[in-house]
């Protein structure tokens, strides 16, 4: 128990009385004698009367005193927010020194709490305590005169104690008003959703993930994290209300958690027993200073999912021998007999450069939009290295986005490597009114060929870069550009759409022939937030189409994907689909139910033709099946029916855990039936516990 003990002080320890944990808008624990002092002295008298008030009710146990032990006691303990000090932990060797020391701390008063932004607030401490009581080490025997001698003998055991002197302050969060990401989670995004969208806010919704200051603005954090607190002991509140690890100090902060993701399921119409995925990992963040804010988090991870979420992975699988790519998580090996092993990692760093500017280095995902999905940019892919600006002021947002990608298809791979290609993306928001937003995007991905590397023409961070892409040559890029809206009705009614242009030529779109040159998408979508009065209740109904041919190139790694996966919508192109989403919450309990209807349009893999329809985003556009005439859904036409119901409790709001079950129907029934695409019914249930920190789609 003592090696327990001992972790328990390295974790959680607190230096009892510094100030410098403390801010103009924080105040210490305060003992009615000290309720005359000023802010100034509020340190100062906590700690000089906590002493009296200790050393005077304190009795020596007998057999201490027997044994004439001289030494020292660390209390760990707590100040509640109604005032009362709780005992965490005791340090000491006798069990009666323990003992006495747990009644001298039940019989202090309860006194006035500390305070953050003006609430009362928990604050922790760490007390160190002489025995006996006035006792201090003696130096070593020396001459009645100090001597530089002795003088350097003291300034060494000075040195000696610097280790042991580095102690937590009293923890309080600066999470929420950092620079770093809200975690992109739609469940977690959809709890301030409502508050980012008020009319009037200067809010700029369509840039995700969000920091974490930009919501602070609209959306209180404390008092979510507040709801069903429970604090009986230091376990409970890890388990409900804190992170697991966290430290204070001078002028830098972190915390750290276990992450899990353990669910197990059944496929009821597989032949194999049951689904699981079996993720664990750690999140370690914090920040150096005001402006410095890191993360980064590591996943282990082996699963099995239903029968055609398993095909789908392993028909976009790389080159080398690694059966099949997880969508939204990365390559996999085999585990077992038929499941995957995906290590996944993820981190960035964040600065606030001025109030204006901020930039983020990382290795991660990006989403453009107000919608569930995105036709810009999403995040159904992997992640990959990024380095993000963000330019905030007036009405405006600029945010550019340069991102490393690969290519893993064995006829694109070079001398066994996979081809490295690279995005750059301008997106412009501007509120034109105060209910009025519009959007500004544009992409543009290039390879690394001839030597070229990452083109320094596309560092320009000026929109368009159209002109740029034709300077460069013929293939010297794939652009993309885009437009976003949105439009508040009201605070409770939100309308908000997107357009999507890969090539557009004016002559064919008014010719009325159809032509393939026409790639273009569209999305059109609603928002009711706490719908018919109802609070916390939330509809959404989204309409998404792109046409063939959008996001693919004849330079067939010019496409718009990574890692065998879009970076738009998860269909690739070639369909239509209407979205129905509901969401309700009520304290810590949620639930949420979602219908896709779609048609799509798939390339015949049967061995009578081999054309492309438009859909497969990674193949040529020479290989095309018609010049004029193109439609959605043309190919091998398939319509999908997907829907979704999912219920749980949120177990500790701040790492975002949560128990849930969740239960999918899916009906796929292709024109033609081949090898991949044939009619299939599944049901597939889960339960679960999950640290809820990015989103899985299983739309697929």
């Amino acid at each position: 128990m003592k090696y327990i003990g001992f972790l328990l002080l390295c974790f959680i320890s607190y230096n009892a009385f510094s100030q410098d944990g403390f801010s103009e808008f924080e105040t210490y624990p305060s003992f009615s004698e000290c309720s005359e002092i000023d802010f100034s002295g509020e340190e100062a008298c906590f700690k000089n009367t906590l002493k009296k008030m200790v050393t005077a009710n304190f009795q020596l146990p007998a057999k201490v005193s027997e044994e004439n032990y001289k030494g020292e006691a660390i209390v760990l303990f707590e100040v509640t927010k109604e005032g009362k000090f709780e005992v965490l932990y005791i340090d000491a060797i006798y069990l009666e020194l323990k003992d006495e020391i747990q009644r001298v701390f039940e019989e202090l008063p309860t006194i006035s709490p500390a305070t953050f932004n003006g609430k009362p607030a928990y604050a922790q401490f760490r007390f160190p305590l002489k025995i006996p009581i006035g006792y201090t080490e003696m130096l070593s025997p020396s001459t009645e005169t100090a001597t530089a001698n002795e003088t350097k003998s003291v300034q060494k055991k000075n040195a000696l104690t610097e280790y042991d002197s580095i102690v937590s302050e009293p923890f309080i969060s600066q999470r929420n008003s950092s620079n770093l990401f809200v975690p992109l989670s739609h469940e977690r995004y959809n709890r301030f959703d409502a508050e980012m969208n008020r009319v009037g806010n200067n809010s700029h919704t369509a840039t995700k993930p969000y920091l974490y200051n930009e919501v602070s603005k609209y959306y209180d954090f404390d008092a979510e994290f507040e709801q069903g607190k429970t604090r009986d002991s230091w376990l409970g509140r890890k388990i409900w209300n804190e992170h697991l690890v966290n430290f204070q100090g001078e002028n830098y902060w972190f915390t750290g958690d276990v992450v899990l993701d353990l669910q197990i399921g059944k496929d009821f119409q597989s032949d194999v027993a049951f689904t699981y995925n079996n993720t664990r990992g750690a999140i370690f963040q914090g920040g150096l200073g005001e402006n410095f804010n890191f993360y980064t988090v590591v996943f282990e991870s082996q699963a099995r999912f239903a029968d055609y979420f398993n095909r789908y992975a392993e028909s976009i699988g790389p080159f080398g021998g690694n059966p099949a790519v997880v969508p939204g998580r990365g390559i996999a090996k085999e585990f077992l007999d038929d499941g995957y092993d995906f290590p996944v990692a993820e981190g960035y760093l964040s600065y606030k450069v001025s109030d204006f500017f901020d930039v983020q280095f990382g290795h991660g995902k990006n989403f453009n939009g107000d919608g569930y999905r995105s036709l810009l940019m999403s995040d159904i892919a992997s992640p990959y290295p990024y380095l993000k600006f963000n330019t905030s002021f007036w009405k405006l947002k600029y945010t550019n986005t340069f991102m490393s990608l690969r290519d893993v298809r064995g006829e694109v791979v070079e001398e066994g490597s996979y081809r490295t290609k690279y995005m750059a993306n301008h997106y412009l928001s501007l509120n034109l009114t105060k209910r009025f937003n519009l959007g500004l995007f544009e992409s543009v991905i290039w390879q690394n060929d001839n030597g070229r590397g990452f083109d320094v023409n596309y560092l320009n961070p000026v929109i368009f870069y159209r002109s740029i892409e034709f300077s460069t040559g013929a293939r010297g890029g794939n652009a993309i550009i885009g437009i976003t809206g949105k439009y508040k009705l009201s605070d409770q009614i939100n309308l908000y759409g997107q357009w999507v242009i890969d090539e557009f030529s004016t002559e064919k779109v008014f010719g009325g022939n159809q032509s393939w040159k026409n790639k273009l998408g569209y999305q059109l979508g609603v928002k009711y937030f706490d719908a018919f009065n109802v609070p916390d209740l939330y509809l959404q109904a989204e309409y998404n189409q792109v046409r063939p041919y959008t996001y693919s190139h004849n330079s067939i790694v010019l496409n718009y994907g990574h890692n065998n996966q879009s970076l738009a919508h998860l269909w690739g192109a070639n369909f239509r689909e209407i979205i129905g989403i509901a969401r309700y919450r009520k304290d810590r309990i949620f639930g949420s139910a979602k219908v896709i209807y779609g048609k799509r349009g798939f390339d015949f893999d049967d061995g009578s033709d081999d054309r492309y329809y438009g859909g497969n985003i990674y193949r040529s556009e020479r290989d095309r099946a018609f010049e004029d005439g193109v439609k959605i859904g043309q190919g091998n036409t398939t319509t999908t029916l997907f829907s979704e119901v999912e219920a749980g409790y949120i177990i500790n709001p701040v790492t975002n855990l949560k128990v849930f079950g969740s239960l999918i129907y899916r009906n796929f029934n292709p024109q033609v039936n081949t090898d991949l695409i044939f009619k299939e019914n599944t049901v597939w249930f889960n339960v679960g516990l999950r640290t809820d920190i990015f989103n899985w789609y299983y739309e697929y």
